[in-house]
């Protein structure tokens, strides 16, 4: 039996082609809690982190376009709003997938506060695109009157523009601890809500975005996990991608890692850091290890059957 913090991919909770509702997403997160439930049913302990791009996003312009009706909600309350109603969705078909297979497991969502650095890097250079597009005429008025960044967006139109900082603390940890053994615990929602904490000892929401995965590391970190999963739509991590060369990578040593890394195999904001956060927990657990594979073959990677294993050496 493993403890193991599950990553779930964007295409754990929405399709191609599925609408972009919330109906439509409880229909593929259904589909995504029947592999949960037989990961649970095969003896492992599980723990939920799940992201929240296209759906944070979704919340935010609902509250930007109705500005004139009802204030809009601050970004980091729109991330806590996601994690809700994400979390809400996996509680109910999980608890579902989980009956059919005779496991009478509560399952629950803690909304979980992840402190981050106020000086990180990342506030000084905002580059992770969020919420409608406007023309240069509006993005200009919002620069002037919200304080917001904002960018041009390869031609479609001008975005704001929001940091991606790493994760420090999670405020809620000894909470999941405690709920771990009674418990599947869906936690660190969308990277979890950002937030900084002052010199008083107060917390501040911050606007920031917050990779998933890195968030999914740490977590894994302070609940001593057997073994960081990160599913996303490919069966194995690849070099040369999308290339007549490309090659699918069963296991890979840091070392090969950094090789690749420091070669752009990588795509920034897609693969690299999915490799980043996996490489950070073989470091800090140098006898335990790191899987990146698809959803649909989550439990055949467990077997040792497919999937890409990110070891120390």
């Amino acid at each position: 039996m493993s403890k193991i913090v599950i990553a779930l991919g964007g295409n754990a909770l929405q399709s191609k082609n599925s609408a972009p509702t919330a109906e439509g997403q409880l229909e593929v997160v259904r589909k995504t809690c029947e592999s949960l439930a037989q990961i649970c049913a095969d003896g492992h302990e599980i723990a939920i982190v799940h992201g929240n791009g296209p759906q944070v996003g979704r919340i935010l312009l609902a509250s930007e376009t109705a500005k004139d009706v009802t204030p809009a909600m601050p970004f980091d309350v729109c991330g806590a709003m996601s994690q809700g109603y994400i979390g809400y969705q996996i509680q109910q078909a999980l608890r579902y997938a989980l009956r059919l297979k005779n496991i009478n497991c509560p399952v629950l969502t803690v909304a979980t506060q992840m402190v981050v650095d106020k000086d990180d890097p990342a506030f000084k250079n905002p580059t992770k695109p969020i919420g409608a597009f406007y023309t240069e005429e509006e993005a200009t008025e919002l620069q002037k009157t919200k304080g917001y960044t904002m960018k041009e967006d390869a031609g479609r139109g001008w975005r704001r523009v929001v940091a991606s900082p790493i994760p420090k603390k999670i405020i809620e940890i000894e909470a999941i601890k405690k709920l771990w053994d009674s418990s599947v615990v869906i936690s660190c929602g969308g990277g979890g809500i950002p937030i900084v904490e002052n010199m008083d000892g107060n917390l501040e929401g911050v606007a920031a975005v917050i990779d998933k995965d890195f968030a999914a590391e740490l977590l894994s970190e302070e609940v001593e996990a057997d073994i960081l999963m990160i599913l996303t739509e490919v069966d194995k991590v690849a070099i040369n991608w999308g290339k007549e060369n490309q090659e699918s990578i069963s296991s890979m040593s840091l070392k090969k890692a950094t090789q690749y890394i420091d070669e752009g195999q990588f795509a920034p904001g897609s693969m690299l850091p999915k490799v980043e956060a996996a490489m950070k927990f073989v470091r800090a657990y140098p006898q335990k290890k790191a899987i990146i594979t698809s959803l649909e073959h989550a439990i055949d990677a467990l077997n040792g059957e497919t999937g890409t294993v990110i070891t120390f050496a």
